[in-house]
């Protein structure tokens, strides 16, 4: 039987990561082996608690603790390092990603490509407000200029990946907005799959539109350096479906 690491970083997600491994395990217990690691980045509230307590009830759950806030990319990284599975899917702590479109990821890797190492969340009818929905597309883009990725949409958190390939791609803070692109100069096809999208439960984002655009324009220049100076032919994505 095939297996799968779930992986979810946290900061601060008191109120939603109980619902949300709560779905992950209503979705794949008995459908495949999985383990899930969730990974506290110095939360500030009660959530490492409620991951603590969880663990009674969900066996398949670890709770990995960051000594000092490494921020999201090092979350993944770490929860990554950790997982059981050779193959990883992704979720954002918040509960904004719906842990049914799992299943569709899976099920688009089975039926394609062995060459493709990531299977990225296309979010098709976003549940964030106005303006994050405006900033996402100019950023895209931006970064689609750039780098030539051909990915509508990188800043979805469900994903889903080869282990061996995404540990063996260049390490930055903020890598995990621009996995498409890295996995591409690595010589591997990524795949876009529509999903869903919810609203926040509760709390409230860890990011501004001014913040995630400062940070942003630095690393595409990054990023476009490194496929600059890569002898590897990148290949382009393919999507599972477009928008209606």
């Amino acid at each position: 039987m095939t297996s799968l690491s779930v992986v979810i970083p946290v900061f601060n997600e008191a109120g939603n990561i109980a619902p949300l491994v709560r779905e992950v395990v209503q979705h794949l217990r008995g459908r495949i082996v999985f383990d899930i690691v969730c990974v506290d980045d110095q939360s500030e509230d009660d959530t490492r608690d409620v991951l603590t307590a969880l663990k009674a009830e969900v066996p398949e759950l670890r709770v990995v603790v960051h000594h000092c806030r490494s921020g999201q990319s090092a979350a993944v990284r770490t929860g990554v390092k950790h997982a059981l599975s050779p193959w990883i899917v992704t979720l954002d702590g918040d509960g904004q990603n719906d842990p049914g479109d799992i299943l569709k990821l899976l099920a688009a890797r089975e039926a394609g490509n062995p060459q493709t190492k990531l299977y990225a969340g296309w979010r098709v009818d976003r549940k964030d407000t106005s303006s994050k929905r405006w900033a996402s597309r100019w950023a895209n883009r931006i970064r689609q200029w750039l780098l030539h990725d051909d990915t509508p949409d990188t800043g979805c958190g469900i994903k889903l990946f080869e282990r061996a390939a995404f540990l063996d791609l260049p390490y930055f803070d903020h890598m995990h907005r621009y996995l498409p692109a890295l996995m591409q100069r690595a010589g591997w096809m990524t795949v876009s799959v529509p999903v869903s999208h919810r609203p926040r439960g509760s709390g409230q984002s860890k990011y501004t539109n001014l913040g995630r655009a400062l940070v942003g324009i630095r690393d595409l220049m990054g990023v476009s350096w490194l496929i600059r100076r890569s002898h590897v032919t990148a290949v382009s994505e393919v999507h599972m479906g477009r928008k209606p």
